[in-house]
């Protein structure tokens, strides 16, 4: 950013929450957004709870899976549950940067540019098929994603907080797919796939979707206020120096092993303890776990990492399944503190 651009503050944008919220009302309020998410995605518990992780850690969320599974469908829910402003972009690759994070318009009336502000300007962006878009436009996410702002003719603008990306994409063998670079995969705190659904969840949608989606009845169960409150909350919890150094030990174990060619950066840790924290909340604790870091290890690591093509050999394109299996080995491998984790 030039030292010459101009700072706008969004409305609200860096403000306290308005009161403050203990650490058992967290559980309770995140478990009725995941009851509430539950009625529209069925069986997927852990995705619903991944994604509410990644929301009160102030991360962003890609859903990688193929067409048709509910990487939508989770993500509108999701936002539906908070009452928050919310936007939608359909990428193709067609779609502009500008189409993202907006455009200075010509005002005739006052002989001068306005800025009209993108649909990036919202508390949950929804990034339908991310990857169908362009490097050019994909990387127009960049400053919004990291930095929570948007810069345009020297002005930068500041986004209302708190700001989430929940983005889908379709595996990269699919047609019209842009692969997404390290530096955007390595923005993303967590990615998870949603799966098929079992028999009987399948059967059910059948019965439950045939005149109307659930969506139309989801209802709101957390306030904008409550979400701040429960995100400040989440900042509040303690993490012990044990706990910090395993995930430290984590991270570069990612970078020292012989099957990835590369490994977890300085800001994978961060997020991941960012998530554990998050996780503790919402299990009614104001303390981090070694569990709750190992719980995240493969959705908040294993994206940002890249086999070696002696890893891959002959497989196929899909190394998803590889990098899980080294994230797995590596926590499984490394020692794990005792008797650390509570505040002293």
């Amino acid at each position: 950013m030039s030292e010459a651009a101009v700072t706008v503050g969004g409305a609200g944008a860096y403000d306290a929450p308005d009161f403050v919220m203990g650490i058992d009302e967290i559980g309770s309020r995140a478990a009725a957004v995941v009851q509430n998410v539950e009625t529209v995605i069925a069986g997927k518990r852990d995705a619903v709870t991944a994604a509410l992780t990644v929301l009160l850690a102030e991360g962003h969320l890609l859903i990688e899976d193929v067409p048709g599974v509910g990487k939508t469908m989770l993500a509108k829910a999701l936002a539906r549950s908070v009452d928050c402003s919310v936007s939608r972009i359909q990428f193709t690759p067609d779609l502009l940067p500008s189409d993202v994070t907006g455009v200075s318009v010509f005002d005739q009336s006052s002989r001068r540019f306005e800025f009209k502000r993108g649909p990036v300007f919202a508390n949950i962006v929804i990034g339908d098929e991310i990857n169908r878009a362009s490097p050019k436009t994909q990387s127009a996410l960049l400053e919004c994603m990291e930095e929570r702002q948007v810069t345009a003719d020297g002005t930068t603008y500041v986004l209302d907080l708190p700001f989430t990306v929940v983005a889908t994409q379709n595996p990269v063998e699919m047609e019209g797919t842009y692969p997404l670079p390290e530096a955007q995969r390595d923005r993303f705190m967590a990615r998870i796939s949603m799966g098929y659904p079992s028999p009987a969840d399948e059967l059910a949608m059948l019965s439950t979707r045939e005149t109307s989606s659930p969506l139309d009845r989801l209802a709101t169960v957390v306030t904008l206020g409550e979400l701040r409150a429960m995100i400040a909350a989440v900042q509040h919890v303690f993490t012990s120096q044990p706990v910090k150094e395993y995930a430290v030990e984590l991270a570069r174990a990612t970078r020292d092993d012989r099957q990835l060619r590369l490994g977890a950066s300085p800001r994978a840790t961060l997020q991941l303890i960012r998530a554990a924290k998050a996780h503790a909340a919402m299990h009614g604790r104001d303390f981090v776990l070694p569990d709750d870091v190992d719980a995240l290890a493969v959705p908040v690591l294993a994206h940002r990492l890249v086999p070696t093509s002696r890893a891959i050999g002959a497989h196929d394109r899909d190394s998803g399944p590889l990098i899980d299996a080294v994230v797995r080995r590596i926590v499984g491998e490394t020692p794990v503190p005792v008797g650390s984790a509570r505040r002293i």
